[in-house]
């Protein structure tokens, strides 16, 4: 009887620290501030609108954002804006930061 609780208290801890193990870590944001068409977005990250065109993306932050061609980040990757950099567009629909 003393054998059995044993393994099964070794087998409760192994699937403990399994779970552990494949639960994903802590959201990550970029850090620093995306502006699109002069909305400031402190620490962004997912997907942001481009509400009008002409319109600028301003990364000044430490992650690269990707311009897409459509709503919600669907469609092609129109530009990668890389920290520092500011891009101007006539056609993009959205911004994905990670």
């Amino acid at each position: 009887m003393r054998r059995r609780r044993t393994t099964e208290i070794l087998g409760a801890l192994a699937t403990a620290a399994a779970l552990a193990l494949s639960v994903p870590s802590a959201a990550y944001a970029a850090e620093g501030v995306l502006i699109v068409n002069g909305n400031e977005y402190d620490n962004p990250s997912g997907c942001f609108p481009i509400d009008w065109s002409p319109s600028s993306v301003g990364n000044h932050t430490d992650a690269i954002a990707e311009v897409h061609a459509g709503p919600d980040c669907t469609g092609p990757v129109e530009w990668l804006v890389h920290p520092g950099e500011t891009y101007y567009t006539e056609t993009a629909q959205s911004v994905f930061i990670l």
